[in-house]
């Protein structure tokens, strides 16, 4: 606490800090380290179900880049921060397959439309100025939590921008989740309301519960009231596993002794890789102006001469924006392109 007065420590501190900027954002303090880690899938999938079908002149899909390329600058004109990196998978296959071959394996292809967007999508992320990651055999979410690691240690804050229940495990003192569509904070509270655990057992409650989305077994019948009820009476998995014999309910008995090996496998499937390898060193994650002229010549190749406009980069100027801020494109609501 504040003493009342007296004290020059706490006094000098707030007097020093950086006063928020016009949108009540306050900005990184020097040698402060904050990063904001995006989950590049739900933006994504997000902006291409929120907009009508968009082409350009060339006939080439383009309604998710225009959302992502507004969505982005939305949440950075709200966040600051140090670093930043757009985390996104490189591909459907990564080792979780070779655990268990029908993991994921059930879904079906992104639309066709969508397919030519996520190069563009990266594209957006480097004419933007922003870190863009992903590895080979990874998904998003070990980056993501291998990302969250490693900047947590060297003492920095993260915040992981997405809603997907799978990242919930990482929340931990310095790691929060910001839900882009709630705008909401999720941290321990959060999980425990959700999970019934602390973030350290969400992948041991999945691990029980299942996850008919991602092709995850399970153990068939127990939800995750249940499985968070077992897991605080035994413990943790293993030892609930060990003592599955002991259980009172005789079909909950023979379900856990039918499928110790399925529940064993799901958390693998589950538990994120923290210490996946970074695809690019952390100080490449700091935060930086985007070029003017990439990113005209970005907007102008896909037609959105809107952004040309709110950005400054067009002819007809509409509040031209200082490119020295981190965020880099003028954040606008989410519409069609002119």
């Amino acid at each position: 606490t504040r003493p009342a007065s007296g004290g020059t420590g706490d006094t000098d501190s707030v007097a020093d800090a950086p006063a928020p900027d016009a949108n009540g954002v306050a900005p990184v303090a020097p040698g402060e380290k904050r990063l904001i880690l995006v989950d590049g899938s739900g933006y994504i999938f997000r902006a291409f179900h929120a907009l009508p079908p968009m082409t350009r002149p060339d006939g080439t899909h383009v309604n998710a880049v225009f959302g992502f390329t507004q969505m982005l600058p939305q949440f950075l004109a709200k966040h600051a921060a140090s670093h930043i990196a757009v985390v996104f998978d490189s591909a459907r296959a990564t080792f979780r397959s070779d655990i268990y071959p029908d993991y994921k394996a059930h879904r079906p292809e992104p639309p066709e439309e969508l397919k030519p967007q996520f190069s563009l999508i990266r594209d957006a992320t480097d004419a933007m100025g922003v870190c863009k990651a992903e590895q080979p055999g990874f998904e998003a979410d070990d980056l993501i939590a291998a990302y969250a690691k490693a900047f947590a240690d060297e003492g920095g804050s993260v915040t992981i921008v997405s809603s997907d229940k799978d990242l919930m495990q990482l929340i931990r003192p310095g790691v929060v989740m910001q839900d882009p569509i709630k705008r909401a904070e999720i941290g321990e509270a959060q999980v425990m309301e959700k999970f019934g655990v602390a973030p350290a057992m969400v992948a041991q409650v999945q691990a029980l519960a299942g996850d008919a989305t991602d092709n995850v077994p399970g153990v068939p019948g127990i939800g995750v009231k249940t499985a968070a009820a077992l897991l605080a009476e035994y413990g943790d998995l293993e030892s609930l596993l060990a003592r599955a014999g002991e259980i009172k309910q005789p079909k909950r008995r023979e379900t856990l002794l039918a499928n110790i090996e399925n529940a064993r496998i799901s958390l693998k499937l589950v538990t994120l890789d923290e210490d996946a390898p970074l695809p690019q060193p952390i100080e490449a994650l700091a935060t930086r102006a985007p070029d003017p002229a990439r990113l005209r010549a970005f907007l102008e190749e896909n037609n959105f001469r809107s952004l040309l406009g709110r950005t400054g980069l067009g002819d007809a100027a509409a509040g031209k924006q200082d490119f020295r801020r981190a965020t880099p494109v003028a954040a606008a609501p989410v519409e069609a392109p002119t």
